[in-house]
């Protein structure tokens, strides 16, 4: 039997904003919202022949404690508009927004999607989200008006109603006819909804863009959410980083396409991951708890903590042990962060207690090991020859690289591991498509609206 033919590495990049990993105090770290961090990091990941840059979206500051935290990274400029304005300095790299489907409509989001597909010549992505959260909602005057059990069901039902609407546009209704003085046939954008969640008709005024209908993202891990990505998404974020767990995650979700009539070649599963490079395996591992430091502080460790256990444990020692008192299983004294919610927040206290107990870490260290630590470590060499590891043993299709700095903390990775990549068959040299259905090898959503004389 012939061997496997080699897979490619799938690589992506995330501006790395809404989470306390980012080290914004590091001297070398810039601003979270000027156009110039954007379009570094973006001409980074394009020079590495990257698939594409994504941006994560955070509706409204996380407070702890009534006030937002001294490390949470503010800023936040709105994905979509962003990525317009990265399109026209880049060429090739695919334009990645996370956009909630709780708090938005599906006809402006269809509208600004294939505008952005359009602008792009066709690089556009929506990674489809959900909200459960009041706290959030309030900046919506809607407050928590969705039963978490139905945020799937209206993500769904959105995500099909876009689509209604991307092909309410048929090939040939863009006629730009001089002789007849026809530019649209009659029907072009004619669309009529009617869901449990949507009741809406009328014209859809945006012709889909070169790709038909963006590619779409979905980073649900439980059991609705793999659901959803294998029935419905291209790609699928997982926060499965390490070999067994990625395997597992692979074969589950790859398990589901069959049913949906899609083979598994057409859902690219992608971790989000860090790395630490150094010239050394020792420098590297210097380096990596450096990093790991700075972005668990004593202040951000007890943070976290307070958050898992749902209540004020001011006074508590980041480097002492765990706090022995029981967490308050409805106790709110973090709003607006969704990693430690009430329902299971004593199932999760006592997996910490097992771990600190079982490696001897103290609070700080903990939450360190369980949040911090970067995913892949090493010297360059090995840093490429362990994801290459990962993706030829299925674990995944590739990976999104969330560096600890912006705008400059993907060079290294693109100059000293890409080659390496590269050199090893599994990573492009050049784009050899245009879209990024092309970079991701996926088939073509439906043909796309051309002008017609």
């Amino acid at each position: 039997m012939s061997p496997r033919p080699l897979k490619q590495v799938h690589l992506a990049a995330q501006f790395p904003s809404v989470q306390h990993t980012v080290v914004w105090s590091d001297p070398a770290a810039g601003s979270q919202i000027d156009f110039d961090s954007f379009a570094h990091l973006a001409r980074t990941a394009e020079r590495g022949r990257f698939d594409f840059l994504f941006l994560s979206e955070g509706l409204r500051l996380r407070e702890h404690k009534g006030r937002v935290h001294d490390l949470d990274v503010a800023g936040r400029p709105e994905s979509l508009t962003v990525l317009s304005a990265l399109s026209a300095v880049t060429t090739h790299l695919g334009l990645a927004a996370t956009v909630n489907s709780t708090f938005n409509e599906p006809y402006e989001v269809a509208r600004r999607l294939a505008t952005l597909d359009h602008l792009s010549g066709g690089r556009a992505a929506w990674n489809v989200v959900t909200s459960h959260d009041a706290f959030t909602g309030e900046n919506f005057r809607r407050g928590g008006f969705l039963d978490e059990a139905d945020r799937y069901s209206r993500a769904v039902e959105f995500l099909h109603t876009a689509r209604e609407l991307w092909d309410s546009w048929r090939p040939g209704d863009l006629r730009a006819d001089a002789a007849s003085g026809e530019f649209a046939r009659a029907g072009a954008g004619r669309f009529a909804h009617r869901g449990r969640h949507f009741d809406i008709s009328g014209r859809f005024s945006t012709p889909p863009g070169p790709q038909g209908h963006p590619v779409i993202i979905q980073a649900g891990d439980s059991a609705e959410g793999r659901e959803f990505a294998a029935a419905d998404a291209d790609v699928i974020f997982s926060r499965h980083a390490d070999p067994a767990g990625g395997r597992a995650f692979y074969r589950d979700v790859k398990g589901r396409l069959a049913k949906y009539g899609r083979s598994p070649a057409d859902l690219k599963i992608v971790p989000s991951v860090s790395y630490v490079l150094g010239d050394t395996p020792a420098e590297a591992a210097e380096r990596a708890e450096q990093v790991a430091r700075a972005q668990v502080s004593p202040q951000t460790a007890l943070m976290l903590v307070e958050a898992a256990w749902g209540r004020d444990l001011s006074g508590h020692d980041p480097d002492g042990p765990l706090p022995e008192v029981d967490p308050v299983p409805e106790g709110v004294v973090t709003r607006g962060h969704t990693l430690y919610r009430s329902r299971g927040r004593e199932e999760t206290v006592r997996l910490w207690r097992k771990v600190a107990e079982e490696r001897g870490l103290s609070t700080r260290g903990l939450v360190t090991e369980l949040t911090a630590r970067p995913t892949f470590v090493g010297t360059p060499r090995q840093v490429a020859d362990a994801m290459n590891a990962f993706v030829q043993g299925d674990a995944a299709d590739g990976f999104v690289l969330s560096p600890h700095t912006v705008p400059g903390g993907l060079d290294e990775f693109v100059d000293r591991v890409v080659p390496l990549l590269q050199e090893l068959g599994v990573h492009r040299t050049d784009y050899t498509g245009t879209t990024l259905r092309d970079h991701l090898g996926l088939k073509p959503a439906r043909r796309p609206i051309e002008e017609t004389p």
